[in-house]
C-alpha cells in the first residue's frame, strides 16, 4: 500500500484538491438553495460560460471516456459519425431549442420538464395532478435510473481497474462522493463543479489521444489495420455494424441533447439572452474537443490490446498500462475521468429528484407551498434514494453503458422531442396529443426492439415517425392555440 502511494502520489494529490473543491462547491451550493428555484436552477442567475461548461461537462461523461470511446474498436471508422452528429446537435440544441426554452420556461415559471410540459398544454387549474404531468415525470425518472446506472458501471470499471478493488466496493466509493455534494448544494453546486471538471475533461481526452496515438504508432500505423484480414472491418462503412443501424445510435444519443431535462434545465437557468449567446461556443467548442479525441481511441486498441470481450474495458485497460501511459499521465487521467462520471452523475441525479419530488411526490403528499425547508429535505431525500438505487442496479446492470444510455435516449427522443420541439413553433397541440405521441412512440419502440427489427434498422427511426406523426395529428384536430410570439417576448 505504502508503494502504491509512492508512486501514486499525483493522483492522491488532485483526488484530495478535487474532493476540497466538490466540498466547497457544495458550501457554495447550500449558501445559493434557499428556495426550489434556487436549489434546482440557480435561481435563473447563471452565466453564459458557466452554463456552457456545464452543458458539455454533463452529457461528455464515462459513456464517452469508456463507453462510446471503446465502441470505435468493435465499429470501426464508422463510429466517427457519432460525435459529427453530436456536435451538429449541440449548435441546433443552443441555436434553436435554448432561445425560447429559457424565455419560456422563465414565463412559465418551470422548474422541471415536466412542469415545462404542463405550462405549455395545460390550463393552470389542470396542471398539478394532470396525467400529463406525472407520465411526464415518470419518462424522467425511468430514463434517468438507466442512465445512472451506465455512469455508475464506468465509474466503478475506473476505480476497480486503478485502486485495484472489487467492482462492489468501487460502486460504493463513487455513491459516496457524488452522493453528498449533489444533496447538500443543488444546482448551482453542480454547475461550478461542472465547469472545474469540464476542464479537466478536455485536458484528459487531448492527453488520451496523444499518447494511445503515440503508442500505436501514429496516425500511419492505421494502415496495418486495413491490410489485416481480422481488422479490415475497421475502414468499411458497414464492416462492424449495418451503418443505418450505426446512424439510429448516433441519432439516438445526439437527439438527447435536445430533450434530455439534465441539458434543457441548463437552458431554464441562463439569466439572459446575452449569457446564451457566449455559452453556446462554449458548450460547442468543449464538446467537439472532448468528443474529437476519444472516439478514435477504440481504433488504435487493436494495434495495443488483443481479444477485449468486454469494449467497456478497454480505455481503463490502455490508462493502466504504464508502457502506453506515463504513471503521472495515467494519474491525472483517472482523475479526468472521475470528474466525467461526477459531471453526468451529479446533473442526472438532480434532475431526477426534483422531478420526484416536485411532480410525483408534492402533488400528492406535500401541498404546503410556504414550507420551503420542507421540499428542500424532501428534494434531497429524492437524491439519496435515487443514487443508492442506481448503485445497486449497477451491481448487476442489465446491460453495457452504451446500451443503457442509447437506450435512454431513445426513450426520451421518442416521448418529448415532438413535444419540445413543436411546442416551441407551432400554436398548436394539446396534452393530449403529448400524451398520445408518448405512449405511441414508446409502443413502437419496444415492439421493434421485440421483433428484432433492430439490427436492421435502429428502433429510434420508426418510433420517433410515429410519435411525431400522433402528435401532428392530434395537434391539427385540437382546438387549443397559444400566442406563443407574446410568450416568447423577452420577459
Amino acid at each position: 500500500m505504502t508503494l502504491w502511494l509512492v508512486e501514486h502520489y499525483l493522483a492522491v494529490l488532485l483526488l484530495v484538491l478535487y474532493t476540497g473543491a466538490l466540498m466547497a462547491n457544495a458550501y457554495a451550493g447550500l449558501r445559493a438553495s434557499r428556495s426550489l428555484g434556487g436549489y434546482y436552477v440557480g435561481n435563473r442567475n447563471m452565466s453564459g460560460p458557466l452554463i456552457g461548461l456545464s452543458f458539455f461537462a454533463t452529457f461528455a461523461s464515462t459513456n464517452s471516456y469508456i463507453g462510446h470511446a471503446g465502441k470505435g474498436y468493435e465499429y470501426g471508422l464508422a463510429w466517427m459519425t457519432m460525435p459529427v452528429m453530436l456536435i451538429l446537435f449541440t449548435f441546433l440544441s443552443w441555436r434553436w431549442i435554448g432561445p425560447r426554452t429559457r424565455v419560456l420556461a422563465r414565463n412559465f415559471d418551470a422548474l422541471t420538464l415536466p412542469d415545462f410540459l404542463a405550462a405549455r398544454f395545460l390550463s393552470v387549474g389542470d396542471q398539478a395532478r394532470h396525467p400529463l404531468r406525472i407520465a411526464a415525470a415518470g419518462v424522467v425518472m425511468m430514463c434517468s435510473l438507466l442512465y445512472l446506472v451506465a455512469v455508475f458501471k464506468g465509474a466503478g470499471h475506473l476505480f476497480g481497474q486503478f485502486f485495484n478493488l472489487p467492482y462492489d466496493i468501487a460502486i460504493g466509493l463513487a455513491l459516496i462522493v457524488v452522493m453528498l455534494y449533489t444533496s447538500i448544494g443543488g444546482f448551482v453546486s453542480v454547475v461550478r463543479t461542472d465547469a472545474l471538471q469540464g476542464v479537466l475533461m478536455i485536458i484528459g481526452a487531448m492527453m488520451i489521444f496523444y499518447f494511445v496515438t503515440a503508442a500505436a504508432g501514429g496516425v500511419a500505423a492505421l494502415g496495418s489495420l486495413a491490410q489485416a484480414p481480422q481488422t479490415a472491418f475497421v475502414f468499411e462503412l458497414n464492416g462492424g455494424i449495418p451503418f443505418v443501424v450505426l446512424l439510429g445510435i448516433s441519432l439516438s444519443g445526439s437527439l438527447k441533447l435536445i430533450v434530455d431535462p439534465r441539458q434543457t434545465s441548463r437552458f431554464f437557468a441562463l439569466k439572459d439572452q446575452d449569457a446564451l449567446r457566449k455559452g453556446m461556443w462554449v458548450a460547442i467548442g468543449g464538446l467537439a474537443l472532448v468528443q474529437l479525441c476519444l472516439y478514435p481511441i477504440g481504433v488504435y486498441a487493436h494495434l495495443l490490446l488483443d481479444n477485449v470481450q468486454d469494449t467497456d474495458l478497454i480505455v481503463p485497460l490502455l490508462v493502466s498500462d504504464v508502457s502506453i501511459f506515463p504513471l503521472w499521465a495515467g494519474d491525472f487521467l483517472f482523475v479526468a475521468i472521475v470528474a466525467a462520471a461526477m459531471s453526468s452523475m451529479d446533473s442526472v441525479l438532480l434532475v431526477a429528484a426534483s422531478t420526484g419530488y416536485k411532480n410525483l411526490l408534492q402533488p400528492f403528499y406535500h401541498n404546503d407551498e410556504t414550507a420551503v425547508t420542507g421540499q428542500l429535505r424532501w428534494t434531497r431525500g429524492m437524491v439519496v434514494v435515487l443514487a443508492i438505487l442506481a448503485a445497486g442496479i449497477a451491481l448487476d446492470p442489465p446491460g453495457d453503458i452504451l446500451q443503457l444510455t442509447i437506450f435512454s435516449g431513445s426513450l426520451y427522443a421518442v416521448c418529448f422531442l415532438p413535444a419540445v420541439v413543436l411546442g416551441l413553433y407551432w400554436s398548436k397541440g394539446s396534452a393530449g396529443a403529448v400524451l398520445a405521441s408518448m405512449a405511441a412512440g414508446i409502443l413502437t419502440l419496444l415492439v421493434w426492439l421485440a421483433l428484432g427489427y433492430n439490427v436492421v434498422i435502429h428502433e429510434v427511426f420508426p418510433a420517433l415517425g410515429v410519435s411525431t406523426l400522433v402528435y401532428v395529428l392530434l395537434a391539427k384536430v385540437s382546438e387549443q392555440r397559444v400566442d406563443l410570439a407574446r410568450l416568447v417576448g423577452s420577459p
